[in-house]
């Protein structure tokens, strides 16, 4: 029994190596009924993208165009500007190392982090530690944002 078993796969195995050899036979006529020799046509496989930025085969209509200027394309994330433009920037002193001068403002809004220097302490005499909430003037310097003018609240 195990060996009918046997040649019933063989041949199984057969006639799907012969299906495969017809279906690839198949594949190489259509290839040399077709018109170019490579394939599609270079306007076939051209795309475009209509008005509502979705990609189609037939270019937009030149009547539905619209002129944008230069100047109203956005490349960044425009920054959220504060609700009062004169109002400075709060935030909360994350750390602040009083050894080495230096230490870390946390922004209140934006969760950013900023760099804060002793030097740029508005009064002198204050010292800062974590957890402090200050305000100050963010200027961007050699190796990014850091806070000026820090005065503590």
């Amino acid at each position: 029994m195990a060996k009918s078993q046997e040649t019933f796969n063989k041949k199984e195995r057969a006639k799907k190596k012969l299906q495969k050899r017809k279906e690839k036979e198949q594949r190489r006529e259509e290839k040399k009924q077709e018109p170019s020799g490579r394939g599609k046509q270079f306007d076939d496989m051209i795309a475009y993208v209509d008005e509502n930025g979705n990609l189609s085969s037939t270019p937009p209509d030149p009547k539905k165009a619209k002129e944008v200027a230069l100047e109203d394309i956005v490349i960044d994330i425009p920054r959220a500007a504060p609700a009062d433009p004169d109002a400075l920037p709060t935030g909360v002193v994350s750390y602040f190392d009083t050894s080495k001068g230096y230490g870390f403002i946390t922004n209140s809004t934006s969760q950013e982090r900023i760099f804060v220097h002793v030097k740029s302490l508005a009064d002198p005499e204050v010292t800062l530690a974590a957890g402090d909430k200050v305000e100050y003037t963010a200027t961007k310097g050699p190796r990014g944002w850091q806070a000026e003018s820090v005065r503590k609240l």
